[in-house]
């Protein structure tokens, strides 16, 4: 009789912080080291399963980032080993049922959390009883209080930065490990030299590419950055990817540009987007950020979210592998320092590769396999 395959499922949310990128992720490096012998499942915890008004979360995010400073302060007021505690608790007797519901439609061998909030009340409503318990990170630094509980059996994190914030909420050092953030494989393999991937995407040859993303939502001052940008007569090409956001998509391909200017939706591609380009703009989002640097892009982080990003934008600048540039004015010169300065950005190149991790998915997969009892060797 052939052995039924180890059923692994996976808590998220699409609440930013690239949860649903990160799960995807691990999953395609499970089923290449693995194939039949794992089925993994993905279960959005808010969406599918949290009783009103929670599980219009996802709706909701998109708008509540919009006010940066609430979400600050939203971000500080609970991250603490107390304070997210009592979080904790209340949110685990509102959802207790649903999460009953959930394993009890999927039950499972092994759970993993990609999202901090699936944490403490799974633990909690399953009790000493539940399946394996792995936790993994997909914040860089500035890692919340939340996604530590000291009942996980595994807790994987993407920076050292992020293990002592573990080691500071009483996790103890054999549970935590520091292995990367893991990304998709076609951002950690070379899809070929520059120009011939700018003649397969249709792009320029003459000028280098400057690649200005917002995330999948096309989130920050995206516009008011390609405006200064085309004010400046510096030479480049501007790529700008605006994601799932389709008024700003119209707005900015309506415009005249003076300059080599092109203009994408959300585009299946952008890995070969980031190879083909040279430098990155972008928000401090922690899977951007860590896709750019397995592509050797170095970057000019534009914004953040206050809280969960402060580390990151530190991070980034203090490795060498890109600006911190708040205002439009602030990444012309940026910009302008580097096509100046070669060696400076060759310098930002190399920092970029040194950093970068792109085995993540892949280890974090055999890490998993060892608590169902597989073997990729």
């Amino acid at each position: 009789m052939s052995k039924l395959p180890a059923r692994i499922l996976f808590l998220f949310s699409d609440t930013g912080g690239g949860h649903r990128s990160a799960a995807q992720a691990i999953i395609e490096a499970l089923n290449q080291k693995f194939g039949d012998q794992i089925v993994s499942k993905m279960v959005d915890i808010f969406k599918e399963y949290a009783p009103p008004p929670l599980n219009r979360a996802p709706d909701w995010y998109p708008w509540m980032v919009r006010i940066p400073q609430i979400w600050g302060i939203s971000y500080h007021i609970s991250d603490g080993y107390l304070r997210a505690r009592l979080v904790n608790k209340g949110y685990w007797f509102y959802i207790r049922k649903a999460i009953k519901s959930l394993f009890t439609q999927h039950p499972c061998d092994l759970i993993v959390s990609v999202h901090p909030l699936a944490i403490a009340p799974t633990i909690h409503t399953l009790g000493e009883n539940r399946p394996r318990f792995v936790t993994v990170v997909t914040d860089l630094v500035s890692t919340h209080a939340l996604w530590f509980h000291p009942q996980v059996d595994l807790c994987i994190v993407p920076t050292q930065e992020a293990k002592q914030r573990a080691l500071i909420f009483n996790m103890k050092p054999e549970q935590v490990r520091v292995v990367g953030l893991p990304v998709a494989e076609s951002f950690c393999i070379n899809h070929g030299d520059k120009t011939s991937l700018r003649r397969r995407l249709g792009l320029p040859l003459d000028f280098p590419v400057v690649l200005l993303v917002g995330g999948a939502q096309g989130m920050g001052p995206i516009e008011s950055v390609a405006r200064t940008i085309a004010t400046s007569s510096l030479p480049i090409t501007l790529v700008i990817i605006t994601g799932r956001n389709i008024g700003l998509r119209k707005r900015l391909q309506s415009q005249e540009w003076q300059y080599p200017t092109l203009v994408y939706g959300f585009v299946e591609q952008m890995a070969e987007f980031m190879q083909a380009a040279d430098i990155l703009l972008t928000k401090a989002g922690p899977g951007t950020i860590c896709e750019a640097l397995n592509c050797g892009l170095p970057m000019i982080i534009y914004s953040h979210l206050p809280g969960q990003e402060d580390g990151n934008i530190s991070y980034v600048v203090q490795k060498g592998a890109g600006i911190w540039a708040p205002q439009p004015e602030m990444i012309v010169n940026a910009l302008r320092g580097w096509l100046d300065n070669p060696d400076e950005y060759a310098k930002a190149v190399q920092a970029c590769r040194r950093i970068a991790r792109p085995e993540a998915a892949g280890q974090i997969a055999d890490l998993l396999a060892k608590f169902i009892n597989l073997d990729s060797t």
